[in-house]
């Protein structure tokens, strides 16, 4: 079976009697979602400071690639794990079943995941095993991992966790139960704050400062599939990662293995802080074959503060659909690198369209920063505060502008989408579209009556606009940056760009209610 990537839910199961621990109740699932962060160990309440163990001295060289003779190394992770071990705890819910979507979205609904949320469309872009079906009065109980984060009983958890909970209980390492309350949730990070009121303090650990390397030691500490706190072990594999679960996605991936149930908990570094949340893993079969991923500690602190201050997450918005600027597009726009995000559309009033950005701009640098991608500047946009001015860097028909404007605040029925490119590979040697197109207000059912633009009537399948993702119904609205009212503005434009050196020429598309840029190979004469 091909792996899967999809969030890690919580485990679920119905209320059951008493007998032997049967492990089919927790399911599989392909993804598993555990975001936290760094926590910092000199501010752990209760726990020293873990240093590691000198070895004795050789008195001769060490082989290559061997530490030196008084380089102090670890002998294990047993000195860390005792000290940040009692800040974890294991957090369980019990959801009514009618408050779990039963959409059949290839098993996401019926893990509790919301519908139309993030973590619900990644299951559905990379499938899941089915999971089993539930009667609409059951109550579930859903289980997961977290961690304190203050002495007075604030801990981290994922959203998909808490999400839709009716009641929460977190059990600590010495075994004692509390019941929580849930002070805000993010679906677009999936992390969660939750708060336990006890007359007592807590242990707790801190959020790393530094973002880890690649090679760096991790320990995970969480309650996979409900067996009680577990350490696993790893490195970091890899930073940075695009999982696709939303314009967010900036993901730690390490290989200490994390399965169902490690949702919500902590990823330690050698200090015992904090560097990310468990969320999710790549699995062919639910378990963990040492591909997972975690919210890095710098997003879930600025999180956090927000849900701890105001209960939800507010974002900077500025309003505009936006692509990656693949080669193809930046060929046809004549720009030496493939870098920054391209405006297929600004929104009608937003603070995009009121700044005169315009589709086709490509957003080279926010207040100075380089946009390196779509993604990029999603997470540079939502980073900042509503109200806020930004000057944006813009190039626009080969010129470079600056433009200023005031962020607005990012809707919450909304979510900032760095869009996919689906152009695939360009074919330079077939300058043939496979197109036929027919002028907007000449077709029925088209919405473009009395506007320019070109409908397509028929795609060739083995052409290159088939390969690039054009389908009947399609509406190009302009090619090389101009309006197109017939065939022949389609063909001038190709020998303008093919004149200029071109090997693509760009185009904007609407299908349905989005709108993008392709670019179409179209060889040279």
């Amino acid at each position: 079976m091909p792996g899967s990537i999809s969030p890690v839910p919580p485990a679920t199961h119905k209320p059951r009697s008493r007998g032997p621990l049967r492990y089919a109740l927790l399911g599989s699932v392909s993804l598993a979602l555990l975001i936290g962060g760094p926590l910092a160990l000199e501010n752990v309440h209760g726990l020293g400071a873990w240093a590691p163990q000198a070895q004795a001295v050789e008195t001769a060289p060490p082989p290559v690639g061997q530490p030196a003779p008084n380089e102090a190394r670890p002998v294990g992770f047993a000195d860390i794990v005792a000290k940040v071990k009692p800040a974890v705890i294991s957090v369980r819910v019990k959801i009514e079943q009618t408050a779990m979507a039963s959409g059949g979205s290839g098993g996401a609904d019926e893990f509790g995941l919301a519908p139309g949320s993030p973590l619900e469309k990644f299951f559905q872009r990379f499938g899941s095993p089915n999971a089993p079906s539930l009667p609409k009065s059951q109550m579930v109980t859903g289980v997961g991992s977290g961690f304190f984060i203050s002495p007075d009983g604030y801990a981290v958890t994922n959203n998909h966790v808490v999400d839709h909970a009716d009641k929460v209980t977190v059990t600590t390492d010495d075994g004692t139960l509390y019941t929580a309350k849930v002070v805000g949730t993010d679906p677009a990070t999936d992390v969660a704050l939750i708060k336990v009121d006890a007359n007592k303090t807590f242990p707790y650990v801190q959020f790393a400062d530094s973002k880890p390397r690649i090679g760096d030691w991790v320990v995970a500490v969480g309650n996979p599939f409900g067996l009680g706190g577990t350490v696993t072990a790893g490195i970091v594999s890899a930073t940075g990662r695009d999982i696709g679960s939303s314009a967010y996605d900036d993901f730690i991936q390490i290989d200490a293995p994390i399965n169902k149930g490690n949702s919500g908990g902590p990823a330690f570094d050698m200090n015992g802080n904090v560097i990310g949340v468990n969320t999710a893993i790549f699995s062919p079969s639910g378990g963990s074959v040492g591909i997972g991923f975690d919210v890095p500690a710098d997003t879930a602190k600025a999180v956090i503060a927000q849900l701890k201050d105001k209960g939800q997450v507010v974002r900077g918005w500025i309003g505009v659909q936006v692509q990656p600027v693949t080669a193809d597009i930046a060929d046809s726009l004549g720009m030496s690198k493939a870098e920054g995000a391209l405006v297929a559309e600004p929104q009608a009033n937003s603070p995009a369209s009121k700044a005169d950005i315009k589709a086709g701009d490509v957003i080279t640098a926010v207040n100075g920063a380089p946009i390196k991608s779509s993604r990029d500047l999603a997470q540079k946009i939502s980073a900042m505060a509503p109200g806020t001015s930004v000057k944006l860097d813009v190039l626009r028909n080969g010129e470079n502008k600056s433009l200023t404007l005031t962020l607005g605040e990012l809707p919450a029925t909304r979510e900032a989408k760095a869009k996919s490119d689906h152009s695939g590979q360009a074919d330079n040697g077939t300058p043939q579209l496979g197109l036929s197109v027919a002028p907007a207000g000449e077709v029925a059912g088209t919405g473009q009556s009395g506007q320019s633009g070109l409908v397509v009537t028929g795609v060739d399948p083995d052409g290159a606009a088939a390969e690039h993702g054009f389908r009947t119904g399609d509406i190009i609205l302009d090619v090389g940056g101009k309006s197109v009212a017939n065939a022949g503005d389609i063909r001038a434009a190709l020998n303008e760009a093919r004149s200029q050196g071109r090997h693509d020429v760009l185009m904007r598309v609407k299908t349905a209610d989005a709108t993008r840029f392709v670019a179409l190979p179209i060889g040279q004469d």
